[in-house]
């Protein structure tokens, strides 16, 4: 077989699986309108089930469901049928997933749930199944093909459940007011996590790590603050215990390319006053935006009243993975 043919087979298998997607959208209607208003009104979780390769597709859709805000979970059918269906209480709504919609492990529990009174959603490709026809709402996911040559694999017809589940959570996912900070909550250790979860206060130096000299103090002792802390500047604070300016490295240059006497210097003579600032309470990714705008490393941390709090760098949103 030609490396050419691969090329072919591939991209004759995106195709299929694409227009088996397509399709789906003519059957996005009054069916779909109820399906999403079930799950809204579930006041308990959205249980989701499937067997084979089915199940692995059901699996995926509790998972998109669970992290956009619809409290949900995979049940295995099988195992339902051997006690796991005591997951389900009367606050439910079932999701079931069959492309035949005649799958044994499913039509088994189907008795069982309608006593039980939960709604039930199902996607099958066949709108006359069993499965179908006893559901509250059928949504019909059929595809003209498999992608496979020999017609057999599940392929065309898991990615046409798959997008028919991506569309009914962000469907909801929409209805619920669902924000980026909601989706950041139920994904701590992600990246958009750290971004819209982090404050600046949880990385900032505090205390005895915050550079900073009284507005009095010689250029050297502000050059020795800013080599003990570590962070490339130094806060000047004046009498009344508020902030004044800021000594950078950058400024430090500046000093050196004129004839200061830097031991009877004054910080105060070559500090940057009315620095740029930001509140313990932002989230530490406005930090980053607020550096690149300013084109500077460092930020100093003040209250409303103009009180240091702390200081951070760009070495510090680094380590807590914001950059």
């Amino acid at each position: 077989m030609s490396a050419h043919h691969f090329q072919q087979l591939g991209k004759a298998v995106l195709q299929t699986e694409a227009a088996s997607i397509e399709a789906l959208t003519g059957r996005i209607g009054a069916d779909f309108e109820r399906a999403c208003t079930l799950i809204l009104s579930c006041n308990g979780r959205v249980v989701v089930t499937g067997m084979g390769k089915s199940g692995h597709i059901g699996n995926k859709i509790a998972a998109t469901l669970a992290s956009t805000g619809t409290p949900a979970f995979f049940m295995h059918p099988g195992e339902a049928s051997h006690g796991d269906l005591g997951m389900i209480t009367e606050q439910d709504c079932v999701i079931a997933l069959s492309n035949s919609g005649e799958t044994a492990e499913i039509t088994t529990l189907l008795p069982l749930l309608r006593r039980l009174q939960v709604p039930l959603i199902a996607l099958t490709g066949n709108p006359r199944s069993t499965l179908s026809e006893m559901a509250d709402v059928h949504l019909d996911v059929s595809v003209e093909k498999e992608a496979c040559p020999l017609g057999l694999a599940p392929t065309s017809s898991t990615a046409a459940a798959l997008a028919m589940g991506d569309a009914l959570a962000i469907a909801v996912l929409d209805a619920r007011g669902f924000t980026e900070e909601d989706f950041a909550r139920s994904h701590p250790g992600g990246s958009l996590g750290r971004r819209l979860l982090l404050r600046v206060r949880d990385i900032m130096h505090s205390g005895e790590a915050i550079p900073k000299v009284p507005v009095d103090a010689s250029l050297k002792q502000a050059l020795l603050e800013i080599s003990n802390k570590g962070l490339g500047m130094t806060a000047i604070e004046n009498e009344q215990g508020r902030l004044a300016g800021i000594y950078t490295d950058g400024d430090l240059r500046r000093t050196l390319e004129g004839d200061t006497d830097i031991h009877a210097a004054r910080v105060r003579d070559h500090m940057t006053p009315g620095c740029v600032t930001i509140g313990p309470d932002e989230i530490a990714s406005a930090a980053l935006t607020l550096m690149d705008e300013k084109r500077i490393n460092a930020l100093i941390v003040t209250d409303d009243d103009g009180r240091i709090l702390g200081a951070l760098n760009m070495h510090d949103l680094l380590r807590a993975g914001i950059v």
